[in-house]
């Protein structure tokens, strides 16, 4: 397996070209020497691209770092101060950078929103919400109608994170949208549906009153808390379907 096989191996059903309005530069970031002919017998697993995560995968022994996040959001970036320090961790020990953004968020079944939606156990789930045009979260059925308080420690045993409910609706949900990350504008949408609740990882001051008046539940699962499950499910699948060594580097950012 080489940098060039395992980045056809993710794109092949993440399908970055479908989201072309993403800036996020998905797929390789950062090549090894030899991406063609390098192997790669271990792969590193992270939410972010960042000085920490690099040299935590290299001393882990791995070639190749896949994150949600990467250093690059679809500007020119010169290799001066932090950012030189960030990419030269990568460059210097010959470790590759693979990232997927929102290709990751709306996958399914090993996107963000639809992973949390099966770790929740939700039912007849439904792709929900749009960015740009394109498709992203995930809505689904409670089986069980609970509390939002009892779906908040629900979540908060999924993501690790001390997850917050504002209790703006029905005392029971049922009905659910998830859109992982930092997605609060887009509790309009689930509104405009008329969902009993709205997950999130980051919920924004600015749309709190919006939620009262219109009487929704809005969770917050933290953004990073809600971004681990993409690269955990690609985790699993690399181990399970090529047989490489993995490593998760954990580096919560309790936001």
């Amino acid at each position: 397996m080489t940098l060039n096989e395992l980045d056809a191996f993710f794109n092949a059903f993440l399908k970055k070209e479908d989201f072309a309005g993403d800036p996020s530069l998905n797929g390789i970031q950062i090549q090894n020497s030899a991406p063609d002919s390098l192997p790669v017998t271990k792969v590193a697993f992270a939410v972010d691209a960042c000085e920490a995560t690099a040299k935590a995968a290299a001393a882990a022994g791995a070639q190749v770092l896949v994150v949600h996040h990467g250093l690059f959001w679809g500007h020119c970036q010169t290799l001066t101060g932090n950012f030189y320090k960030r990419a030269a961790s990568f460059i210097k020990n010959d470790l590759a950078l693979i990232a997927y953004h929102i290709p990751l968020d709306a996958n399914n079944p090993y996107g963000n929103n639809f992973g949390l939606a099966a770790a929740l156990g939700l039912e007849n789930v439904q792709p929900f919400g749009y960015w740009r045009g394109m498709p992203i979260g995930a809505t689904g059925l409670i089986p069980e109608p609970v509390s939002p308080d009892a779906l908040a420690a629900s979540l908060s045993k999924i993501t690790k994170t001390d997850c917050r409910a504002l209790a703006f609706g029905k005392p029971q949900i049922q009905t659910v949208g998830i859109i992982s990350g930092g997605a609060s504008d887009d509790v309009d949408q689930a509104i405009e549906l008329g969902l009993d609740c709205y997950i999130t990882g980051e919920f924004a001051h600015e749309q709190y009153h919006l939620a009262e008046e219109c009487g929704i539940n809005v969770i917050s699962g933290g953004h990073y808390g809600t971004e681990t499950m993409g690269v955990s499910l690609l985790k699993e699948k690399v181990e399970k379907e090529l047989g490489l060594s993995t490593i998760f580097i954990d580096l919560p950012t309790n936001l």
